[in-house]
């Protein structure tokens, strides 16, 4: 019977060329290609990766230029007129230089009265223009070496940190290329379940209108009543309103499922598995531990690495107390320079040397802040428990649903079968006056269910199969 009735469903449908036939890991393909929050992912994982690279680039010496040029309105003038120097002559009677100053007649040396200084008889003459400089144009640069040699364990921490967060960044990539896949295996089943569904609501269309034109040959024949005929007119009307939904909400999924994949929403495609589907196979039986499956799942991958990557912050914060060691090198020059007397041209050297730092006393403030990246390690591992928990029943309800699915289609199946010889027995009791026309409605109300449900369990087969591997974290990445 029912393969009766898809050659029938088949026979209504209107002929449409299909430029491409897509399957299920085709979809999959396209839509890890073209969707935008894997794309973002990957930009993520990127510029994580070059966090990495910065962050071991402190362990290097640091190269860095520092230039300057500076206008002064003045000169520098150290003298305001020219100076005179007393000058001293060897005795070799007391074997000692002595100033040339004036004498009296006796040897005495003679003050100046108004200054009360020796006047001196000698003197040397520094002019004024000779202790004038130009700085009025002042051009200064160095070259300046760091290379860190202890930093409190800071450059170490910031690796790991930097480590840590690619590998965040790529396990939530991962969750979101499963939850991608997911969302079109869901997209693809809905596809295939309404288009087996338009089939049914096809072949119970034709079934009502053969129905309708019996019923209208009986009463011709005054053997059914018109109360009959607009019983089944009723129920037809209803079947293409039915069949009329199933289509439009054939074409809504399936432009659901184009913009999942990166396609254009009107693109003309169709599924592989339009054209039937039947699950054959018992249910798989699936042998895991509950400690292969929290090390499989990429969510829970993305704390446990959060939780390594405040770890780190733990150790960035701790070397804020510890003290700090880098040696410099410098190479300095300046135009005009004072190398070799005042020079106006460009003119310098090189020096190196060590710094020190050791942090004293913040009033606790460093401190504080270690305390606060333990809290919160501490807070991420509470919730890494709580996720693991979580996981935990979430697998054992999927298994659950799992088996259910399977228990579901055998009853549907059944089921099927007897609405099937039901209606075969409501058609030939009807035809023999047994039956009303409302049983024979009724009959095949309950064929179409019955299909429908039969449907609707193949496809939640599939959908279980799936959920199942994404709660196990065996779904690809």
């Amino acid at each position: 019977m029912k393969k009766l009735l898809v050659v029938i469903a088949g026979a209504l449908l209107p002929f449409s060329g299909h430029s491409e036939v897509l399957s299920l890991d085709s979809c999959r393909a396209l839509a890890l290609k073209n969707n935008k929050q894997i794309q973002v992912a990957d930009q993520a994982v990127k510029g994580a990766g070059y966090l990495k690279k910065s962050a071991f680039a402190a362990y290097l010496p640091g190269i860095d230029f520092t230039g300057g040029y500076t206008y002064n309105q003045h000169n520098i003038e150290l003298l305001g007129e020219d100076a005179k120097l007393p000058t001293m002559s060897f005795n070799p009677a007391t074997q000692q230089f002595q100033y040339n100053v004036l004498t009296s007649p006796d040897g005495t040396p003679i003050k100046d009265p108004a200054t009360g200084s020796y006047i001196p008889t000698e003197v040397a003459v520094i002019p004024k223009e000779a202790m004038s400089y130009d700085i009025h144009n002042v051009f200064a640069g160095a070259f300046t070496l760091t290379q860190p040699i202890y930093m409190g364990g800071q450059i170490r921490a910031l690796n790991d940190i930097a480590k840590y967060g690619e590998q965040m960044a790529e396990s939530a990539r991962n969750v979101a290329v499963q939850d991608v896949i997911y969302a079109v295996d869901e997209a693809y089943w809905l596809v295939v379940s309404l288009k087996e569904k338009e089939k049914l609501a096809r072949s119970f269309e034709a079934l009502m209108d053969s129905l309708c034109h019996s019923v209208n040959a009986l009463y011709a024949n005054g053997m059914a009543t018109r109360s009959d005929i607009l019983n089944v007119e009723v129920k037809l009307n209803e079947a293409k309103i039915a069949t009329t939904k199933v289509i439009n909400g054939v074409s809504l999924s399936r432009m659901a499922l184009a913009q999942m994949c990166g396609l254009p929403i009107d693109d003309n495609f169709t599924l592989a598995d339009e054209n039937g589907i039947s699950v054959t196979s018992a249910p798989q039986t699936y042998q895991y531990s509950m400690d292969e499956v929290f090390g499989r799942r990429q969510d829970l991958e993305v704390l446990r690495k959060s939780i390594n990557l405040l770890e780190g912050k733990e150790r960035l914060a701790l070397s804020t107390m510890l003290p700090k060691i880098a040696a410099v090198g410098a190479y300095s020059f300046s135009n005009p320079n004072v190398i070799h007397g005042f020079e106006k041209r460009f003119g310098g050297g090189f020096s190196v040397g060590a710094a020190l730092t050791i942090p004293l006393w913040h009033w606790g403030g460093n401190y504080h802040q270690y305390s606060a990246a333990k809290s919160a390690t501490l807070s991420q591992r509470l919730l890494l428990q709580d996720m693991e928990e979580k996981v935990e029943l979430q697998v054992k309800q999927a298994r659950y649903k799992y088996d259910e699915a399977y228990k579901t289609l055998e009853m549907t199946r059944t089921n099927m079968q007897k609405a099937d010889e039901n209606l075969r027995q409501a058609q030939l009791a009807y035809k023999e006056g047994v039956l009303t026309i409302d049983d024979v409605t009724g009959a095949y109300t309950a064929w179409l269910q019955a299909h429908s449900e039969e449907v609707d369990a193949e496809i939640g087969v599939y959908l279980c199969n799936v959920y199942l591997n994404k709660v196990l974290g065996l779904m690809p990445y």
